[in-house]
């Protein structure tokens, strides 16, 4: 599995990386960007708080005071180890960034991350085990393994009034504000009337300019997808589906299609549209994906199989992809040291 390398300038984070929000999730969702980012900071203390929240109430009751004692628990290891004045600029950040959390909004994790130039909140839709890692660097490794197997695919609602862009995580949507989305269609046939007069077909001459439009929301689908390449969900009318199509140089990171009118369909009700759609689709390639790299590590001889060989492997760390068997069990006991199997236990004889 590759890891994600740091190239990030640390000037104007939020100029470099803007806001994505909707009218439903407020806050961004993690993108391989911010990742990149938090992994490209460096200096002690960098202090990441990662906790398990809930999307609705009542469950999420307990999210507030879960925060304040983690951000507690924060602070005291860093006045356990600093002079207040020399950490009271990250625990100003670290209160002021805890109190905008809005618990309304949560969804299954969120991670905090603060050091003396930054400090950064995000709502994940996966959740995540709760801890508090004063480091040199930012904890993100779990969130690295949750980007790269999550079920993560784009959006692509097309319409005139506007073509709108989202990311999905399973099945929460968040809307894309940056790259020129949301798109719309300004010129004649769109915001502004057909030409008239003798001569002038003005069926020919919308349906070239759908074509332009479509052509301008392809090319900049085609830049963040190049970011950050995930299979496409497309949504409109049939018409518009057609004109997307014709022009378009991505059909083949095309998974599903939802057919009909959802201009005015906010993003949690298009999620519940699409998400069956695409979660058939990303688990038929995913498998795809898994055997053609079985393939090829066979054919390199960097493959191992049986319980035992893989156990080795992956206890020193040197596994890239697992696949089992579906319904496939195998009970063992580990030692106290946690990282050797003991051997199974003799049967009793019959009497």
């Amino acid at each position: 599995m590759s890891i994600l390398r740091a190239s990030a300038s640390l000037r104007e984070p939020n100029r470099l990386f803007p806001i994505r929000h909707n009218k439903k999730y407020k806050e961004k969702i993690m993108n391989r960007n911010d990742i990149k980012l938090l992994q490209s900071i460096r200096g002690y203390p960098a202090v990441s708080i990662l906790l398990p929240t809930h999307r609705t109430s009542p469950d999420n009751r307990q999210d507030p005071i879960r925060v304040k004692n983690l951000v507690k628990a924060a602070a005291e290891r860093l006045l356990g180890e600093f002079a207040k004045r020399d950490v009271e600029t990250i625990l100003a950040r670290l209160e002021t960034l805890a109190g905008q959390i809005d618990y309304h909004y949560t969804l299954d994790g969120l991670a905090m991350f603060v050091n003396r130039d930054l400090a950064r909140k995000f709502y994940l839709p996966f959740t995540l085990k709760e801890r508090v890692v004063i480091d040199e660097t930012f904890a993100t490794r779990d969130l690295v393994f949750a980007l790269n197997r999550g079920l993560r695919y784009w959006v692509l609602s097309l319409s005139e009034q506007p073509t709108r862009l989202y990311e999905g995580w399973r099945d929460t949507l968040v809307e894309i504000t940056e790259g020129g989305f949301p798109m719309t269609h300004e010129g004649p046939g769109g915001a502004e009337p057909l030409p008239g007069g003798f001569g002038v077909k003005k069926s020919a001459y919308r349906d070239e300019r759908h074509r332009q439009f479509f052509r301008q929301v392809d090319a900049a689908f085609g830049k963040l997808a190049a970011e950050d390449p995930l299979p496409l969900v497309l949504v409109g009318v049939d018409r518009y589906l057609a004109f997307f199509n014709e022009v378009s140089k991505h059909k083949a990171a095309v998974i599903a299609t939802l057919t009909g009118s959802h201009d005015k369909t906010a993003p949690h009700e298009l999620a519940k549209l699409v998400w069956p759609l695409a979660q058939a689709n990303l688990l038929s390639r995913r498998q795809e994906q898994a055997m053609q790299a079985l393939n090829t590590a066979r054919a390199a001889n960097k493959f191992a199989a049986g319980v035992d060989e893989v156990w080795d492997l992956a206890r020193d760390g040197r596994g890239a992809i697992l696949l089992v068997e579906e319904d496939f069990h195998y009970p063992a006991t580990l030692d106290a040291s946690g990282l050797h199997r003991c051997p199974p236990p003799t049967p009793p004889r019959p009497a």
